[in-house]
């Protein structure tokens, strides 16, 4: 017996109910970026750190919403089927979570997007960019 084994393995239909829950919650970074570049990506995708973190450099298609800015004034443009993608900084950061549970209260399907800001750039995946100054990696909730 070893580490992995001194643990069996959930039996398979237990197995398929976690991870189709966890995707139900949770998307990567690089199916974010691929979907971005369809005709139709089926989401909204949120930078909820602070604005001048947003404008130093984000994932290419994100729209600027500070976490502690979402409310249902700022929501009432959107459908109330919009499915929104938000991230934060990282893993170190839980303003994701934050978002997340501000959209859920107000109604609208959330996934977060793991990984964050320093996966999409450990990914090497495409940044917009408002500023030309370096990019921080930080959360500025």
């Amino acid at each position: 017996m070893n580490a992995v084994t001194q643990y069996p393995a959930l039996p398979a239909a237990q197995a398929m109910s976690y991870y189709a829950e966890r995707l139900a919650r949770e998307t990567d970074c690089t199916d974010v970026a691929s979907a971005l570049h369809s005709d139709n990506p089926g989401f909204v995708l949120l930078d909820v750190r602070s604005a001048s973190l947003y404008a130093a450099g984000h994932a290419q298609g994100a729209h600027s919403l500070p976490h502690r800015e979402i409310n249902a004034a700022r929501m009432a443009d959107y459908p109330a089927e919009t499915l929104f993608v938000v991230y934060c900084a990282g893993p170190h950061c839980n303003g994701a979570h934050k978002a997340a549970l501000k959209l859920s209260e107000l109604g609208f399907a959330v996934k977060e997007m793991l990984g964050g800001w320093l996966g999409w750039q450990a990914e090497a995946l495409p940044v917009g960019q408002s500023a030309t100054r370096a990019v921080a990696n930080g959360c500025g909730c």
